[in-house]
Formats: C-alpha cells, structure tokens, sequence
C-alpha cells in the first residue's frame, strides 16, 4: 500500500469537525458577553441554512462539512444556554455594560 492508496476523505471530515467543534466555542462565549442568550435565533438561522445547503449540493465531502457545521451551531444554542449558568457562577466575566437577569 503507498501513500496514494489511502483515503483522505474520513480525516479531512474528522478536522473539519474539530475545527467547527473549535471556532464555535469562542464564538458562544462572545455571543452570550455581548447579546446573551437571546441571540440563539442567531444560529439557528445560520444552521438551517447550513442543513438545506447540506442537502443540496452534491458533494459528499462539502455536504458532510455543511452537515456538521449545522449541527455545531444548532448546538451552540444550547450553549448559549448554558454559557449564561456559568456567568452566573463567576466561571466567565460579566459584562459590564448589561444587565443580568440574576
């Protein structure tokens, strides 16, 4: 077997994945500092974009991408969610210039 032989299209996906997984998290934590929580309408319109992108374009690995790019930033309500608990619980600062419902 040589390095031609090999099939790239699982890791490729695997890295895209991380990399959503990754950039979304600062992004949440962002969100919930300047908008809060409210701006979850935010990412679902970005994720059903994302998930009817998915699946209408005809490619297997971009569809795959767009795929998970989705459900990361469905995720990234809950998130939202509960990144506002952990302001709450000092774990991440408040922002000065809002006021908070606790």
């Amino acid at each position: 077997m040589n390095c031609t032989d090999l099939n790239f299209i699982g890791l490729l996906i695997g890295v895209a994945s991380f990399l959503c997984i990754g950039v979304f998290h600062p992004i949440v934590v962002k969100a919930e500092y300047y908008w809060s929580k409210h701006c979850w309408w935010v990412f679902l319109l970005i994720g059903l974009i994302s998930l009817v992108a998915s699946l209408l374009i005809k490619n297997l690995v971009l569809s795959t991408i767009l795929g998970v790019f989705a459900f990361s930033s469905f995720w990234s309500i809950h998130e939202l969610i509960k990144q506002e608990e952990r302001v709450r619980k000092g774990w991440f600062p408040k922002n000065p210039n809002r006021k908070y419902p606790f």
